[in-house]
């Protein structure tokens, strides 16, 4: 019954020092789809209730909202009952706790999961090479900090879905949430906003690359993965887990962090881009090392810092550290610099909140030009970033140089989402209604 149906075109085999991977079996050109992925379980983020339909992600005006809890929005009716098997793990809980109803997304997720496990008879379209239950958990590699959270995940899970759920026992608790962690996809939309948190077997058997050659955007709730390079026959298909702006040690430590491997792609391997990224000030006298050793501790601690403060600071406290880590950064680093660029990054997203769009354009515009350099060629973090500054663009009434912002995006756009797909279509029209 369980008998793996296989996708065209693509192969599952071992890959040499990196377990299971998956490899085509013809040549691929860029912007091709070499296949597709329902989510097996997903839910949408809270923060975008009302704004996208829970079942099918389709974002659009006038959703319907369901009629006991008022919290999830539909397309239609047809959307509202194929939801509410899940829906219906949520719906009296957020009418019995009020505003005390917050289990995390993860646990959001899981619990998605377990009942679409108990409820599942066959082989479902996410597993055609691939079973959930196959997935890597790297459980036994967990250090204190993870298992912690996994327990505190796990007391959430039993907290607020125990009246709808049975649980599997904690063993079987600990792997699932280890899988989720290792194998679990944030579903973003064109401007890189988080829209949910989904979990895709079959896309889990592809190893990384800081190299990738293909990209995994999204339509709905399917995961679609495309060619950005060209693929012979026979190679390896590689995505990227990481965000790709950062230098090597970083992301090295952050692989083995997250996904528990060294990279030993050829970026790792030869760190060709590491000084453009680390570029520092030109400067009559000599920065020496150990300032520049000292500034990129600093910057680091900085990131972390921040990441936490998002938290509890309010917008105008953030903005400001990001304006005194800029300042402090930019004696010693170039503008072009990835550190400074994550903290001009991070005051934009700050004064986009705040509306400030004046501040926002003012960051962008350090921002893309270094992007366009530091980023693989067809990147959704190049593309999303000239969406943003078009659209601001276009607000301030700056219309030719957003038009043409808008008009680099779509070419990206096109590659990585296809060119039938809604977020293209839209743009076009956009574009032509300026």
């Amino acid at each position: 019954m369980m008998k793996a149906e296989g996708i065209v075109g693509i192969e599952q085999f071992a890959s040499p020092g990196k377990g299971r991977g998956l490899r085509v079996s013809r040549a691929y050109g860029v912007g091709e789809l070499l296949f597709s992925c329902p989510a097996y379980s997903y839910v949408l983020s809270v923060n975008e209730r009302g704004l996208i339909c829970e079942q099918c992600f389709t974002r659009k005006k006038g959703l319907a909202k369901c009629g006991k809890c008022k919290k999830a929005f539909y397309c239609n009716v047809n959307c509202q009952k194929k939801n509410w098997p899940m829906h219906k793990l949520e719906c009296h809980a957020m009418c019995t706790f009020g505003e005390n109803w917050c289990p995390s997304e993860t646990v959001r997720l899981v619990a998605r999961i377990i009942a679409r496990l108990r409820d599942q008879k066959e082989r479902s379209p996410s597993e055609k090479l691939l079973l959930l239950k196959d997935m890597e958990a790297h459980t036994e590699e967990l250090d204190n900090e993870k298992r912690e959270m996994t327990e505190a995940h796990i007391a959430g899970l039993h907290h607020f879905y125990s009246k709808h759920l049975d649980f599997p026992d904690h063993q079987d608790l600990l792997t699932l949430f280890s899988q989720v962690h290792c194998n679990g996809f944030t579903v973003e939309d064109e401007e890189l906003s988080n829209l949910g948190l989904a979990i895709f077997p079959d896309i889990a058997l592809m190893n990384h690359s800081c190299c990738p050659n293909v990209i995994i955007t999204y339509r709905g709730v399917n995961a679609e993965v495309r060619a950005v390079q060209e693929i012979s026959p026979g190679q390896e298909i590689y995505i990227s887990y990481i965000d790709l702006l950062y230098p090597t040690e970083d992301r090295i430590e952050r692989l083995r962090d997250a996904y528990y491997f060294s990279c030993d792609c050829k970026e790792c391997t030869s760190k060709s881009m590491d000084m453009v990224k680390m570029k520092v000030r030109k400067l009559s006298d000599e920065i020496s090392q150990k300032d520049t050793r000292d500034m990129v501790r600093y910057a680091r601690n900085v990131m972390e810092d921040f990441r936490r403060a998002k938290r509890e600071k309010s917008p105008a406290e953030l903005l400001e550290m990001c304006e005194l880590s800029i300042d402090k950064m930019s004696t010693v680093f170039d503008d072009s610099n990835i550190y400074i660029l994550h903290m001009m990054y991070q005051a934009m997203g700050i004064c986009l909140f705040m509306e400030n769009y004046d501040g926002a354009v003012r960051y962008g515009e350090k921002v893309i030009k270094p992007y366009t350099v530091l980023y693989p060629a067809y990147s959704l973090n190049i593309a999303s970033m000239y969406l943003k500054m078009g659209r601001l663009y276009i607000a301030l009434d700056r219309k030719s140089t957003g038009i043409s912002a808008l008009q680099k995006a779509l070419a990206i756009m096109e590659v990585v989402h296809g060119k039938d797909h809604t977020y293209v279509m839209e743009l076009k029209q956009e574009i032509l209604g300026e």
